[in-house]
């Protein structure tokens, strides 16, 4: 007997976790989830279909208002926002058990890429872009042929790494063109020359180079050409205080270089509308990030033409009327008293959702921001910090779940180029000292020394290991061939 009501207890919990995910909850993880575009398409969907759902023809009041990563967000405070974030996260929680096509990563990016980038907006790729510009220019059809190459050859932020001499082989192999070194390099300088400066550059230093160049000649031009060419590793490794000292600076000089050395872009291929890791089109940012030359980063939400929803007053004076009425009603009635309370209900509902949605993407974004802060002053990616989905889920408090959602669809436009939300997250790595150390910083390192080895005589990961040792990174071999597989680099001896 006693079994048996152990048993009932536990199908009653059971129900009752059931019924607490509301249609409600529900529609407020699907509008979060929801990019800009999709979003607009989502709400002039419910427009058409909820009468009692009109758009206000005041201004919304969520346009062109910088959110400060300072600043303190009250966006939500008059809708009870904890109470109703709370039942949210609940929600998702259990949504997150049902959803088997969304992957809840832990690190920066899913183990399983199940889903594809969505793209929105113009239809114009990058490498379009720089056909388009190759076409105004005067070449034989050899060095247009050449061109093409070079361009499919770009990395996806615009750099050339990969070595002429492997172009050259790949031209004859190929293409049928047979040609040296030399005539490549000048078809690459004549690249060089197109928007925006630092495309074609074979290393970050040329790249930042190609930028100086297109400034007017000046005291200020000369001390970052300078930087760049004689003390690149003081500026890499933003040793200002050195810098400063050896090229004889005042603190007002030594503060107007510094300003005007962020500005330069090292990853000129996002000022194209390339996101990380894919050659694709255009997108639609979901976040406006601005980053001032002090250093101060704000943000708003980027709503597009999302106008400022509202219930119509006709169904609410209707729906005043007849509940005024009740006891006089005729069927007829109570059934228009039923339908107009629906779609009343529905339209506040979902403007409730809206809101929410609002402030959920608030706080994450600031979250991140307040966690990359470096980035997003340098637009460096080796000053990403490890971020995973639990930092900014304890940050905000919200669930794993929402930040996943959040994360998953969504693109913020910043000063270096727009990217998906999900670039901004990585794990680390943690030394025998307990130092944690961005696994993506320790990638591009790798990257970099593998690039610049001999190629008659490639590094082995033991060597490579010393190597990143030597840098600041004392990971183990195992540790090296596992990173380097992630980057799709072959063995030492299948790079020859």
């Amino acid at each position: 007997m006693a079994q048996e009501q152990i048993q009932e207890q536990r199908l009653t919990q059971q129900q009752k976790l059931a019924q607490s995910i509301t249609q409600q909850q529900l529609l407020q993880a699907q509008l979060i989830e929801l990019p800009i575009t999709q979003l607009m398409e989502r709400i002039t969907a419910e427009m058409d279909d909820n009468p009692a759902l009109e758009p206000s023809t005041d201004e919304p009041e969520y346009q062109d208002t910088p959110e400060n990563t300072d600043s303190t967000d009250n966006v939500e405070e008059s809708y009870e926002q904890e109470e109703r974030q709370t039942a949210l996260d609940e929600a998702l929680q259990s949504l997150g058990r049902d959803d088997e096509d969304l992957p809840v990563y832990q690190g920066g990016m899913s183990n399983q890429e199940e889903r594809e980038d969505i793209v929105y907006g113009q239809s114009q790729s990058f490498y379009d872009q720089l056909i388009e510009q190759m076409n105004l220019f005067d070449l034989t059809d050899e060095e247009r042929n050449i061109m093409e190459y070079l361009i499919g050859s770009l990395d996806d932020d615009g750099l050339l790494r990969k070595p002429l001499h492997s172009i050259a082989d790949e031209l004859a192999i190929y293409h049928n063109i047979d040609v040296t070194e030399q005539q490549i390099e000048q078809v690459l300088l004549k690249l060089q020359d197109f928007d925006p400066a630092g495309i074609g550059a074979r290393t970050l230093q040329e790249c930042l180079l190609l930028q100086i160049e297109r400034r007017d000649p000046s005291h200020l031009t000369e001390l970052m050409r300078r930087t760049v060419v004689d003390y690149f590793e003081l500026f890499t490794k933003k040793h200002w205080n050195r810098l400063q000292q050896v090229l004889q600076l005042t603190d007002l000089q030594s503060e107007t270089l510094i300003k005007e050395l962020r500005k330069l872009n090292p990853k000129p291929g996002t000022a194209m509308g390339e996101v990380v890791g894919h050659s694709i089109q255009q997108i639609t940012p979901d976040f406006i990030i601005d980053t001032q030359d002090d250093g101060t980063v704000a943000f708003s939400l980027n709503m597009g033409d999302v106008p400022e929803l509202h219930v119509s007053q006709s169904f609410t004076d209707t729906l005043n009327e007849y509940q005024n009425n009740k006891e006089n009603m005729s069927r007829q009635m109570k059934e228009a008293l039923l339908y107009t309370k629906k779609k009343v209900d529905a339209a506040q509902g979902f403007i409730e959702a809206i809101r929410v949605r609002r402030h959920t993407l608030t706080i994450t974004m600031r979250a991140i921001i307040q966690w990359q802060h470096r980035f997003f002053e340098d637009g460096d990616e080796a000053s990403l910090r490890p971020m995973i989905l639990k930092d900014i889920a304890e940050k905000t408090g919200l669930a794993l779940s929402t930040i996943s959602r959040v994360s998953n669809s969504k693109y913020a436009q910043t000063r270096w180029g727009t990217f998906p939300l999900r670039f901004f997250f990585s794990d680390g790595y943690k030394t025998a000292e307990g130092e944690e150390l961005s696994t993506r910083e320790i990638k591009m390192a790798l990257r970099d020394i593998i690039d610049s080895e001999d190629k008659n005589k490639p590094l082995s990961d033991d060597v490579l290991k010393d190597l990143l040792a030597a840098k600041g990174y004392p990971i183990a071999r195992r540790t090296v061939a596992k990173y380097r597989e992630q980057l799709g680099i072959p063995v030492a001896r299948l790079r020859k």
